[in-house]
């Protein structure tokens, strides 16, 4: 492509909304247009790099056994009905209807329409199966922001497998986690594999492939001595035990005027130090009021209540709601002596006594509670939020976390929507069984934003060679030479016709205008034609990432820079 006959419209300023440097970037270098909140055209810089990005993950989804299918992105609402999803994930689903009253879904993931698919195998002996596609998907997302890190509208690979039992499943999440690895190593990226909680996904193990960043709005607890890391939504920590004194025999109450939260009783003079407290939340969970016990020093991780108790709907207590059921204001709450109401304690209370805790009466609170004596616990979980410092669970060093962008996340489904939807084959015993599924997703644009926040400098872009939109960019510094533009167009030819994606910057632009442009949108190799050089028969390559600078000889410089870019792919 000759730049002047191309479109890459690059801007002198960044964008007065773009927080993350991929959209600043991005929109600077002419690849992305924002047409509305989470809306994004992609011009043809971005297409190549996207083009691109498809192809890797083709090759190694292909690679184990993936057929490339294309499914609708209409979904009709009563396939999602049938999974519950239609509810559960309400509030991110677009729905239109049509001209006879129908209902319908813009898909945000495809996970029915595949089962929908898969109803059509009989036999465990059409079994295991691996399908996936590329295509379009719709959010409602109600934070769209940084750019094509968090859209409404995007291309995400989706991959489903199909296996009879849960050992044929583990063999295909096995192959697509090393899948996946590859294909962040070739993009250039790298993505740190977390266990991860599965939402609405369902089923049992998920990880994700976190890029960290500080663009990014997930948290991931990690271990740097023995790697183990994990989505804050699904960590765990070592704590070190506290031994605990018996206490009375009964609890004791006491008045805490004015005392309205864990600092407050820290601080009272009688109180009790914050891991000697027991913080009591009240949630609405799927309707149903529910009483959430923890360590006062801790914090309630949310998805973590919600993935353990399998709740779809949540939501803290109104005030109103909370007096009705304990008869205090929140700063005075507590589970003693609560009959009805679920009560859920985390781990960390187990086996604690001489606790204090709110006695349900505005200003007082009551100190030597025995837990398993004093309150009646219907269900323990693991509810806490991890904190930086705590100990591995793995190793026992110090904890640290870190944001990172979700690359990609691959579930373990089980028989969730095969059951839901009626996908049986009959195993070697003739009997009907549903199909196991697992389903794998790794987003297109948000890779491509990915490898820039990875990939830049205070010039712009550097791509890796292997998703560039062009590998060498031709700079010509005095187009008006007829000599100088006889080399480059010679140049031109012979690197496209030795496979190489060149640009050909013939415009009639300052050197200086050429050299910035090409910081910018991030070629990996410039090579500099002009009359200085020529006179000695040699041009320049500059490599992007390292700034070097080396001469090469007119009639050797095609075959040295295909070698360089062959080596870098």
């Amino acid at each position: 492509m000759r730049w002047s006959q191309a479109f890459i419209p690059t801007l002198r300023d960044d964008p007065a909304d773009a927080e993350a440097v991929s959209h600043r970037l991005l929109v600077r270098a002419g690849y992305i247009r924002q047409l509305m909140a989470g809306g994004y055209s992609i011009l043809p810089l971005g297409q190549r790099v996207r083009a691109k990005i498809m192809g890797i993950i083709r090759e190694e989804i292909d690679g184990i056994g993936g057929q490339e299918l294309l499914l609708t992105a209409l979904h009709p609402r009563e396939i999602w009905e049938k999974t519950g999803r239609a509810e559960t994930m309400g509030d991110i689903l677009f729905s239109v209807t049509d001209s006879r009253g129908g209902s319908a879904i813009l898909g945000p993931t495809h996970e029915e329409i595949f089962t929908t698919i898969a109803t059509e195998l009989t036999s465990y002996k059409q079994v295991p199966q691996l399908w996936y596609q590329i295509q379009t998907k719709f959010r409602n997302e109600p934070r769209a922001k940084g750019g094509l890190l968090r859209v409404r509208e995007f291309t995400m690979k989706d991959s489903y497998s199909f296996d009879v039992d849960t050992d044929g499943l583990d063999v295909q999440f096995d192959r697509h986690f090393a899948a996946y690895q590859r294909i962040f190593e070739r993009l250039g990226v790298i993505a740190v594999p977390v266990e991860a909680s599965s939402g609405a996904m369902g089923g049992t193990d998920s990880i994700e492939f976190m890029v960290p960043s500080p663009a990014g709005e997930d948290d991931v607890a990690h271990c740097k001595a023995c790697g183990y890391a994990a989505n804050v939504e699904r960590a765990t920590s070592t704590l070190p035990a506290i031994p605990d004194e018996p206490g009375p025999s009964v609890p004791e109450r006491f008045p805490t005027p004015g005392v309205k939260t864990i600092l407050d009783l820290i601080e009272f003079d009688g109180g009790a130090p914050a891991e000697r407290q027991i913080k009591t939340l009240v949630y609405v969970l799927d309707g149903e009021l529910t009483l959430v016990l923890l360590r006062g020093d801790h914090d309630l991780q949310e998805q973590k209540l919600l993935d353990g108790t399998g709740t779809v709907e949540a939501r803290p207590a109104r005030p109103d709601e909370i007096r009705e059921l304990l008869g205090a204001d929140a700063g005075s709450l507590g589970a003693v002596g609560v009959i009805g109401p679920r009560i859920l304690a985390d781990d960390q209370l187990a086996d604690r006594t001489n606790m204090v805790t709110g006695a349900n009466l505005d200003d007082h609170h009551l100190r030597g509670v025995d837990i398993q004596r004093d309150i009646e616990v219907t269900g323990w979980l693991d509810l806490r939020a991890v904190k930086v410092g705590e100990a591995c669970p793995s190793c026992g060093e110090a904890l640290e976390i870190f944001r990172g962008i979700e690359a990609g996340h691959i579930f373990k489904l089980g028989t969730k929507f095969s059951v839901a939807l009626g996908a049986m084959v009959l195993d070697a015993d003739g009997a009907a069984v549903p199909l196991v599924m697992g389903s794998y997703g790794i987003g297109i644009e948000r890779n491509m934003a990915a490898a820039v926040e990875m990939n830049h400098d205070d010039d712009g872009i550097v791509w890796p060679v292997s998703i560039a939109p062009y590998e060498v960019v031709i700079t010509v510094v005095k187009v008006d030479d007829e000599a100088t533009m006889i080399v480059a167009d010679r140049l031109y030819d012979d690197l496209n016709d030795a496979g190489i994606d060149v640009l050909l910057d013939d415009r009639d632009e300052r050197p200086g205008v050429k050299f910035n442009d090409a910081e910018l949108i991030g070629i990996p190799y410039r090579i500099t034609v002009g009359p200085r050089g020529l006179a000695d028969d040699i041009v320049e390559l500059s490599e992007r990432r390292s700034g070097e600078r080396t001469d090469l000889p007119v009639g050797e410089a095609v075959e040295m820079i295909k070698a360089q870019v062959e080596s870098r792919k």
